[in-house]
């Protein structure tokens, strides 16, 4: 595997272009902006959330892998630190349909068989590798990069979406109500539920469900997952312990046209601030 970023795909205009404040946010341009956004995921998934790097991820301070050429890397940046275009403060990766057929499928497929997924009538999109710097985690950051995961799926005509969000843990004993309340709670229905493959399968149901106390359970999830739910997400059946990135993962399956109502007038709200 090079480490050496490729040319990022190019498109006739912007699929994400917004501006909000001393912020833009769009898709990566340059194999440059590729290098900056995985020397930003370097530095939150190793060196803070100390993810176990390969000699030439460590090498590079970098952390990348074989699917990066072929995805979408959506960026934000401080305009007012450093020289143009500016500082890579967030960054969240894309892969369609089209790009995963060319990289050999999906990095969720490395955890979870997606065949309901794959199998669904049109345009599916996997999301991953979500990290923000810690000088910038404030809600309204966040939902600047909703802003722009909502503007990409508009263009592209995105029906459903997918990927793997973690818990920060690799003993599912510490995140068992997390875990069973997702269970009981968010379950994919039959046509759309991923499941974990076989081998590395851990079982989400952990505890009597009557014995959940849900509020405490939904208020533990990391925001990303919460994030999910609130856009009408589901999990997928049974969770997976990397070890690589001293996480266990859930597999997320989000409608586009499940976006709430709520959220809708939020995003409106925001455009109207900024315009």
């Amino acid at each position: 595997m090079s480490a050496v970023p490729a040319a990022p795909t190019t498109y006739d205009g912007r699929p994400v272009d917004i501006r909000s404040r001393n912020f833009h946010l769009r898709l990566a341009e340059t194999p440059e902006e590729v290098a900056a956004s995985q020397a930003l995921r370097y530095q939150v998934f190793v060196e803070e959330m100390a993810a176990q790097p390969t000699p030439e991820r460590e090498m590079e301070k970098r952390e990348f892998d074989r699917f990066d050429p072929f995805c979408d890397h959506l960026l934000v940046f401080d305009t007012d630190v450093g020289s143009p275009p500016g500082k890579v403060i967030a960054t969240y990766r894309f892969m369609r349909r089209e790009a995963a057929e060319r990289a050999g499928g999906f990095y969720t497929a490395t955890e979870y068989d997606i065949g309901p997924l794959e199998a669904y009538q049109g345009e599916v999109m996997e999301l991953g590798r979500s990290c923000v710097h810690a000088d910038y985690r404030a809600g309204a950051n966040m939902q600047l990069v909703w802003r722009g995961i909502t503007d990409y799926v508009m263009h592209f005509g995105v029906d459903l979406m997918f990927g793997c969000a973690s818990l920060p843990t690799v003993e599912p004993s510490e995140v068992s109500e997390q875990l069973t309340y997702l269970y009981h709670h968010h379950l994919a229905p039959p046509a759309l539920r991923p499941r974990a493959r076989p081998e590395l399968r851990v079982g989400m149901d952990c505890l009597p469900p009557e014995s959940l106390d849900t509020k405490a359970a939904l208020q533990a999830l990391p925001p990303l997952i919460k994030g999910y739910l609130r856009l009408g997400g589901f999990v997928g059946d049974g969770a997976v312990i990397d070890s690589d990135f001293g996480t266990t993962d859930v597999c997320v399956v989000v409608k586009t046209d499940m976006v709430t109502d709520r959220y809708r007038r939020h995003l409106t709200r925001e455009r109207q601030t900024d315009s």
